[in-house]
């Protein structure tokens, strides 16, 4: 009879710690027993959960939606199952993160799993914090490439420059005036890039460079002219067909699309055919349509499949570095845009860049 009073007082004082455990404790937890039935939990958890006392004794099965993590049921069966600890992060329906622990709740005098516990600790800012950081260090290495890309073509200007220069003769001066002007645009393309990047990122804005009100002839002329070498050396035909005038946009940006889109337009043409380019603007539904049409060298479907990956080029006797097409693709995907090639072997290119019309 003593021996049956001494383990109902240990019952009792068991019972009573159990209670003031979960009374105090500052985070949620469950305790659910054997047969997945609701027995505990703290304050914290009837707060995050929205559960009450009239829960207490329920089947888990009746009250899972108050946790919105679909899986929550299964996770338990499993850990009762192997009598092991379960930890993961988790995501519920309400789009906040916790890292979950279920413990299994053990009778060490029977050896067996009696229940679990299970621990939700609020990781939601962490998480936030941490996406931030990847959508940073993206933003960083596009700024990266870029900035040696949009250097880069400026660069080839520069070079084509002083080839024409070595080959013209001295007491030509008009000849000589206008290469010089190039030498100066070049120069300052690179001085407005370098310029462009250290205003977006560190002044005004840390991680996003700022959109504005553009007016698109105006950025065409500026890559017109930034392309004139190219144009010069091919005898490249351009037209121009716009029907939208204006676009919201982070200028940089809509100036390396048309850039890059231009001068492969060029490059990748035949030399023994003269480049013929239309570039049309004109509204698309819910967005800005940019197509740049051209007579080039056209791609098979492979080619396509491929073509936005970084560093992959198709054509090695054109001057490049396989990052230009990756880098439009990255600046029109991450404006919630989207990028549509049409083009076939010998028959021409036509890149329809798809960008949301915020106006």
């Amino acid at each position: 009879m003593k021996n049956v009073t001494k383990e109902i007082q240990d019952l009792i004082q068991v019972n009573e710690d159990l209670e003031n455990y979960f009374a105090n404790t500052i985070i949620p937890q469950l305790f659910v027993d054997e047969e997945l039935i609701l027995r505990k939990y703290t304050p914290p958890a009837m707060k995050q959960f929205n559960l009450n006392e009239d829960l207490i004794g329920k089947p888990l099965e009746n009250i899972k939606e108050n946790f919105r993590f679909p899986t929550i049921i299964d996770n338990i069966r499993t850990v009762m199952g192997t009598g092991k600890l379960l930890e993961k992060e988790i995501q519920t329906t309400d789009r906040r993160w916790y890292k979950m622990n279920i413990i299994p709740y053990l009778l060490r005098k029977e050896n067996k799993v009696n229940g679990v516990i299970i621990t939700f600790i609020d990781i939601t800012s962490r998480i936030l914090d941490l996406k931030e950081q990847e959508k940073m260090m993206a933003e960083y290495e596009l700024l990266l490439d870029s900035l040696a890309h949009d250097i880069k073509n400026p660069i080839l200007v520069m070079k084509l420059s002083l080839e024409y220069i070595q080959k013209i003769q001295r007491d030509d001066f008009r000849k000589l005036a206008k290469l010089a002007l190039n030498l100066q645009k070049g120069l300052l393309n690179i001085e407005n890039v370098v310029n462009s990047m250290l205003d977006s990122r560190w002044q005004q804005q840390r991680y996003q460079a700022s959109a504005e009100l553009l007016d698109l002839g105006n950025i065409l002329e500026d890559v017109r002219l930034s392309v004139a070498p190219l144009v010069q050396e091919s005898g490249a035909v351009i037209s121009t067909d716009l029907k939208v005038r204006e676009i919201t946009f982070v200028r940089r940006k809509l100036r390396s699309i048309l850039y890059n889109l231009l001068s492969n337009a060029i490059k990748y043409t035949p030399k023994d055919r003269r480049p013929e380019i239309k570039i049309s603007i004109e509204p698309s539904g819910d967005y800005i349509l940019i197509k740049v049409e051209d007579n080039g060298a056209g791609m098979d479907s492979q080619a396509i499949a491929h073509i936005f990956e970084k560093f992959k080029r198709f054509k090695t006797d054109v001057e490049g570095a396989g990052v230009g097409l990756y880098l439009v693709n990255t600046i029109v995907s991450s404006a919630q845009g989207k990028i549509e090639i049409d083009s076939k072997v010998s028959g021409g290119s036509v890149f329809s860049v798809f960008i949301k019309n915020v106006n």
